[in-house]
């Protein structure tokens, strides 16, 4: 079963379906004790104002101690966000962290750096604030893979990234799984677990497979071996008949799956010692998470009233969302392209890199493309991008045809590991040459949702977007006439936001 629908005064669907929580205790008063390290704060600290929508407010004005909030965190491709908000969607605190440069022999040490930014962020969360913190959440790249010790956590190897494409582990993979099932890409994270069973000579006895966001999560609550099913897709987990399927359970590389959970689920209780370190609460839990794109999807959707599927109700928290029957799409415009469709139809196909994550009793129908802001930052700096924008005309097409890969490989809306950037030729003026960038990954995002209603999905009637790529309003403009739709900035536009609306769901 998708998904539960609640019959009361008012018909409501939830964000995911209801599990248990163990551990959690919203309901109950807390009691702020002075802890040794609050001694020593200075009384301008604990007056710090915080960002609380669109005012600012004093920190010891009318915000009770029984109040609870909810922390989430985006590790994206460049660096990683939280946000932290109470029960009605408030913000009360955010901030982000671009990821250190660790290396180890002649390449990033991707884990060191994710896990050393995990506690800067933390670190971040306002002192005052972290007594209160009832449950916490966050998601990670989708695909991102790293292979541990079962029994200590450690990576056994170096994690594969979303955008990794595994070859030599595709003619393997699509021997045993469906024709043009999620998993027949080879970037998908079952190629690389293939990849890496098949070439790596060491005892595999004692190893599992997690991905960034388990792996984080883990280093929060301390229980090896737990997934969630946005993240387990493209290792191959059915998300609607819940459970791995046969042809997948009779591999020998089977043995290092995770364990499986809702999106949101509560785990148990943060670690004890980061507990103390930090000064979070005791009763203070660690929720299963979900994908990058997918946390940017819930943010967008839950602020934006009157654009959503069908005429649903959706519930947040203590706020309802009564939603027109508009259908719309949601493009996160980081690093890379990421689309999600809500649809009432399941689609798969790996031939365009197109899959359906599970959302209540719909699906979540989308693809990543490798185009995106990377190629942007390539070309040009924060300053350039802001300058050179204003002095493009959205309203004129671009004659420039470019496909903008940071890197040889494309993954949806066709996936090609082997396409080469394209990028040339470049026009004397920078004007022209990022109104060329623009305009070309405007038509790749287009040509994506065009994709998605031929395969079947529901038609998008307003696009919204989330990420750094929404704060341009010259490329909106651009976007919105390639598509022929409105396309508009989410209120929420980071990840973060979707991630601490699951930590809300684990203690709900």
């Amino acid at each position: 079963m998708l998904g539960s629908i609640t019959h009361s005064s008012t018909p409501s669907i939830l964000l995911y379906p209801l599990s248990p929580k163990p551990g959690c205790c919203s309901s109950r008063k807390l009691n702020v004790r002075t802890r040794p390290w609050e001694k020593s704060i200075e009384k301008s600290v604990k007056l710090r104002t915080m960002s609380v929508g669109c005012k600012i407010e004093n920190q010891e004005m009318g915000f009770q101690a029984s109040e609870r909030l909810y922390l989430g965190m985006d590790f994206g491709t460049s660096g990683a966000r939280y946000a932290l908000i109470d029960k009605q969607g408030t913000i009360h605190a955010e901030g982000k962290r671009e990821y250190p440069n660790y290396m180890k022999q002649d390449s990033l040490d991707w884990a060191l750096s994710w896990k050393t930014t995990l506690f800067s962020l933390l670190e971040d969360v306002p002192v005052h604030l972290r007594p209160l913190v009832a449950s916490i959440s966050l998601d990670g790249t989708s695909a991102t893979t790293l292979i541990i010790d079962s029994k200590t956590g450690e990576p056994l190897a170096r994690p594969y990234l979303y955008n990794e494409s595994c070859p030599d582990a595709l003619p393997l993979v699509k021997s045993i799984a469906p024709i043009n099932h999620t998993v027949c890409s080879g970037s998908s994270t079952l190629c690389k677990l293939v990849s890496w069973w098949n070439n790596d000579n060491s005892d595999k006895k004692s190893t599992m497979l997690l991905h960034q966001a388990d792996w984080l999560l883990w280093l929060l609550h301390g229980q090896l071996g737990v997934s969630d099913y946005n993240n387990a897709l493209k290792v191959g987990y059915d998300p609607e008949a819940d459970s791995y399927p046969d042809w997948l359970l009779s591999q020998p590389y089977a043995q290092l799956l995770p364990t499986v959970k809702a999106p949101g689920t509560s785990i148990g209780h943060l670690k004890g010692d980061i507990r103390t370190q930090f000064g979070f609460s005791e009763d203070c839990i660690v929720c299963t998470g979900t994908t990058d794109s997918i946390a940017a999807f819930l943010a967008a959707r839950a602020t934006k009233p009157g654009k959503a599927e069908m005429g649903s109700v959706f519930v947040f928290g203590c706020h309802t969302y009564i939603h027109q029957a508009v259908s719309y799409g949601v493009t996160s415009l980081g690093s890379t392209l990421a689309i999600k469709l809500l649809s009432t139809t399941r689609i798969e196909d790996a031939r365009y890199g197109v899959y359906s994550h599970r959302l209540d009793d719909k699906w979540l129908v989308g693809g990543a493309s490798n185009t995106g802001g990377a190629v942007l930052k390539e070309n040009f700096s924060d300053e350039q991008l802001e300058k050179l924008s204003e002095h493009i005309n959205p309203m004129e097409a671009s004659p420039l045809d470019y496909y903008p890969l940071k890197s040889v490989g494309e993954r949806f809306p066709v996936a090609k590991p082997k396409m080469e950037p394209r990028l040339h030729p470049r026009p004397e003026s920078d004007v022209e040459y990022l109104h060329g960038i623009l305009e070309s990954i405007a038509r790749i995002e287009a040509k994506a949702y065009m994709l998605l209603k031929d395969l079947g999905a529901t038609q998008v009637d307003e696009v919204f977007t989330a990420g750094g790529g929404a704060k341009n309003d010259k490329w909106t403009k651009i976007r919105e006439r390639v598509h022929g739709l409105p396309v508009s900035r989410a209120t929420q536009t980071e990840a973060a936001y979707g991630a601490a609306l699951l930590a809300l769901k684990g203690c709900q």
